[in-house]
């Protein structure tokens, strides 16, 4: 492991490499915060997925081109005199140490749910009109409810006890039920909207992040599916000739692999 010297070291380099890049190279130079932003959200997702696959060196590795981004915005922020690295990194250090009052301040709390509190009730007082305005509008459905669930929690409400949410959800069911035998499909996808977000609302209960739950079973789906697919191969015999009992049994098969 570096040490902290070497560490700042290298975070100089990569700041002397980002200067003479958006000197010297035509597509570093063309770069605006805008013609980024869909290659660091791509990035994002790249780390993510490194993650999941618990690849320590492909994290290393989407983290090295996420820092480049923040160094790159960084970098095109201190050409118009709005903001360099050091004023990125001075106010998330501001802000580290005005939400942790219980670290740089007098305030005691008991556990994690207090800290979470405390936050919640911090950026209030920072100005913000709702615990709901740090809920970015462009983030996936499933995130969101989870990030608006953690949110609102935050300042107390919530259910008390697992069994609240469960019977909360097996209701939201009953109302779709109901709306499947009407058949009116506006009210159909309100319903199903309300039970997913009760779904998504109990796994936070439970202690499961329900994006990872929801990913682990894609990836499950399509490692299962591949199976099939080179088993059908191996037979010569497209998917769309095979009976879903013949597809089931290769995909019983791949179940136990």
């Amino acid at each position: 492991m570096n040490s902290r010297k070497d560490q700042l070291l290298a975070f100089d380099r990569l700041l002397t490499i980002m200067d003479e890049l958006r000197d010297q190279c035509p597509w570093d130079r063309k770069q605006t915060m805008e013609s980024l932003r869909h290659l660091t959200i791509e990035e994002v997702y790249e780390l993510g997925d490194a993650i999941l696959d618990k690849d320590r060196e492909e994290i290393k590795k989407e983290l090295g081109d996420i820092l480049l981004h923040i160094v790159f915005y960084s970098k095109i922020g201190s050409e118009t005199n709005h903001f360099d690295i050091g004023d990125v990194a001075n106010s998330i250090c501001d802000k580290l140490i005005e939400r942790h009052p219980h670290i740089y301040g007098d305030v005691e709390v008991a556990n994690e749910e207090e800290v979470k509190k405390n936050w919640e009730n911090l950026k209030l007082k920072e100005g913000k009109k709702s615990v709901l305005e740090g809920v970015p509008a462009s983030l996936p459905a499933l995130v969101k409810a989870s990030r608006i669930q953690d949110k609102v929690a935050g300042v107390g409400f919530d259910w008390e006890e697992p069994e609240q949410v469960f019977e909360k959800l097996k209701e939201e069911l009953d109302e779709l039920q109901h709306e499947l035998q009407v058949q009116d499909q506006d009210k159909i996808e309100s319903e199903f909207g309300d039970v997913l977000f009760s779904l998504i609302n109990y796994a936070r209960f439970l202690n499961v992040n329900a994006e990872d739950a929801l990913e682990r079973t894609n990836k499950k789906f399509i490692k299962r599916f591949k199976y099939l697919e080179e088993k059908a191969r191996e037979k010569n015999k497209p998917l769309s000739e095979m009976s879903l009992a013949e597809m089931d049994v290769f995909w019983e098969e791949a179940k136990k692999l």
